[in-house]
């Protein structure tokens, strides 16, 4: 058979069988369905209070998940039944104005629909010139703005601060060691500080980093729970001595289990004496800057090397929407940048632009996350972001008041900004149940942690939508759940020797 006879069977062999890309075949009937299933979301959001907050997966949920691979197409409705019967009934909660267990922002309605657009246009950060790029652009210049760092300061958007801290330690390892760190791999002897205090995700960045946790000196916090300078001094001086190389200091604003703020100008100030590269991890903390209220008591961040930060906290962009900003772009983008044939960046046309995302961090593929953070910016604007960050701080302080007002609760740290750590006056054991009954219940969902050895009901106040009647009902039930635990434990038979 000749080339031509080949090239007309194949013609005729495709004409014959169905379209092999992946669009609808009937696009009426996909527009039907796709505006049902935006809905069901907005009904979602809107009646979420007539939901609990979280409920135990039943095994027969569970076991929706363990089907093979399916081989046939399924209709699309079917497969958003089965969305809306077993997964959306057992998520997390976080978009609950009950859920006040971690640092999770609530999302809002205008981020959900930018995250429609943005995966209808299916963009890749990674490079290139294209206008999804210039959005992250933009969301740079007024996180620049915001912080009050320089033009020439760069910034890219990541899964989170954890990845974000990760970051930021290759940059300030590689400012210290120079390029060549890239080459030869990492010496031994470098040392960073931060307080004992700060997220467990600084000691993984100190590990996955090459310079390994043993580099990372955790230093006492005083009685406010923030980084001890004093102490910080000590220990620089005393590693210097021992021929180590202190090369960087973390500070936190907000930190993970109290919402303290470490004396931000102090480390600032300290860094520069001892040349040290100044990172702030700023979780959700640092977005605490758009309020003039609050701002002051970051003072000091302004003069960090490098921020990280998420905007799916504070910020309520759905997830996921970190951030990292550094102050030395060249530093930073001599940290990553690393040339191929297949990057090259031409004068015109499509791969134009000198600097693309990919120089920046270790993600060719990268989605198009700003978009997302650029459409709840516009459509809030930073006068209501702040005035919904200064309520989840009143409401923080006024929980606060109700617990010195009620005997069977003992505060057990200062409120700071908006996490409220405290305990019913019974043991961990009870205090342990007493969180698993609330989440259980679907009325709330705090978490617990350690503050002075003691465990504690952590109820961190970031959703947009609680409101003191959910701080209440949260109240009630630790305390009725706790006098039944008393009373349980009180019924037990006492067991004898």
């Amino acid at each position: 058979m000749s080339t031509a006879q080949r090239l007309h069977a194949i013609a005729l062999t495709a004409a014959a069988e169905p379209s092999p890309n992946l669009d609808p075949v009937n696009w009426a009937a996909t527009r039907v369905q796709a505006h049902a299933m935006l809905d069901d979301m907005l009904d979602y959001i809107q009646h979420i209070r007539a939901r609990p907050v979280w409920q135990p997966i039943p095994s027969s949920a569970r076991a929706q998940f363990r089907e093979p691979l399916p081989d046939a197409p399924q209709d699309l409705a079917d497969i958003h039944d089965e969305f809306m019967r077993f997964i959306l009934p057992y998520a997390a909660g976080n978009v609950h104005p009950g859920f006040m267990g971690w640092v999770h922002g609530g999302g809002t309605v205008e981020g959900m629909l930018a995250e429609m657009l943005a995966a209808g246009l299916n963009a890749n950060l990674g490079g290139r010139d294209h206008m999804p790029i210039e959005v992250e652009r933009q969301v740079l210049h007024w996180v620049r703005e915001l912080f009050g760092f320089p033009g020439s300061a760069s910034g890219l958007f990541v899964t989170g601060t954890s990845m974000a801290n990760l970051l930021s330690v290759l940059v300030a390892r590689h400012a210290r060691l120079g390029h060549a760190v890239r080459r030869k791999g990492v010496g031994v002897g470098l040392r960073g500080y931060a307080a004992v205090t700060a997220h467990r995700c600084i000691g993984q960045a100190f590990d996955l980093s090459g310079l390994g946790t043993n580099a990372l000196g955790l230093v006492p916090v005083d009685g406010n729970f923030r980084i001890d300078i004093a102490a910080l001094e000590r220990a620089i001086r005393r590693d210097r001595d021992a021929g180590m190389t202190p090369f960087m200091v973390v500070g936190t604003a907000g930190t993970v289990d109290t919402g303290a703020i470490d004396d931000l100008a102090a480390l600032a100030t300290l860094a520069k004496r001892e040349g040290l590269w100044f990172h702030v991890d700023g979780a959700f903390g640092a977005l605490a800057m758009l309020s003039d209220r609050i701002a002051p008591r970051l003072k000091g961040i302004e003069d960090a090397d490098s921020i990280a930060f998420d905007f799916h906290k504070w910020g309520q962009v759905p997830y996921d929407a970190g951030f990292l900003l550094v102050r030395d772009g060249n530093a930073h983008k001599d940290t990553f940048a690393n040339p191929a044939a297949y990057l090259r960046r031409e004068a015109r046309g499509l791969a134009g632009g000198e600097h693309w995302p990919c120089d920046f961090g270790p993600d060719l593929s990268r989605g198009f996350r700003a978009l997302k953070t650029w459409f709840t910016i516009k459509a809030h604007g930073r006068a209501r972001l702040a005035q919904m960050i200064e309520r989840s701080c009143d409401l923080a302080q006024a929980l606060e008041a109700r617990i010195l007002t009620e005997p069977k609760l003992e505060l057990l740290s200062r409120t700071e900004l908006n996490i409220v750590c405290f305990r019913y006056r019974a043991t961990d054991e009870i205090n342990a149940a007493i969180v698993g009954d609330l989440q259980e219940s679907g009325i709330a969902a705090p978490s617990t942690t350690i503050i002075g050895g003691k465990l504690a009901i952590r109820a961190a106040l970031v959703n947009h939508r609680t409101e003191m009647r959910d701080l209440d009902a949260m109240l009630r039930a630790v305390l009725e759940f706790g006098q039944k635990r008393e009373q349980k434990l009180r019924a037990m038979p006492c067991q004898g020797p």
